[in-house]
């Protein structure tokens, strides 16, 4: 059990973060990283017309618009927090790892924190905020440690 890969793709499908998050996590190049974020934005896009149930407003729990919210296959957990502005958090974890949602949650916290506060961070650009990151590494050595705990 273990966290593989964060990637956060923005609202029009352009990668702005991607880092492993573990010892596990396939190591990928940077160019199929950004395949990778587009290719999952573009799913996510479909999978909320050609859904065979519409939540209410085309909405999920979160307010955000309705999509792919998890993937599970051979030896893989992709979760999916989509916020309202229309940023995706992607986080993938080898199955049976605990506390997916919390973390997906936890990171959008960072993100609004750390990124957000940047006065050098533009919106809709990759994130390049060490802050960020380090508080990242951080959630997941605590998690992993011993589960989430409230900072």
């Amino acid at each position: 059990m273990g966290f593989l890969h964060l990637f956060i793709v923005n609202k029009s499908g352009g990668l702005i973060l991607h880092r492993p998050l573990g010892p596990n996590a396939p190591r990928i190049g940077t160019n199929e990283w950004l395949r990778i974020g587009s290719t999952f934005h573009s799913l996510h896009a479909i999978a909320a017309e050609a859904g065979p149930t519409k939540l209410p407003g085309n909405k999920n729990s979160s307010g955000a618009d309705d999509g792919i919210e998890q993937i599970e296959g051979g030896g893989l957990v992709l979760k999916c927090l989509q916020t309202r502005t229309g940023i995706k958090f992607v986080l993938t974890a080898e199955p049976g790892t605990p506390d997916l949602d919390t973390v997906l949650r936890e990171i959008y916290v960072l993100y609004s924190d750390c990124a957000l506060k940047d006065p050098f961070y533009e919106l809709e650009m990759p994130i390049r905020c060490e802050l960020f990151t380090n508080a990242v590494d951080n959630l997941i050595e605590r998690v992993e440690a011993g589960g989430m705990k409230s900072r």
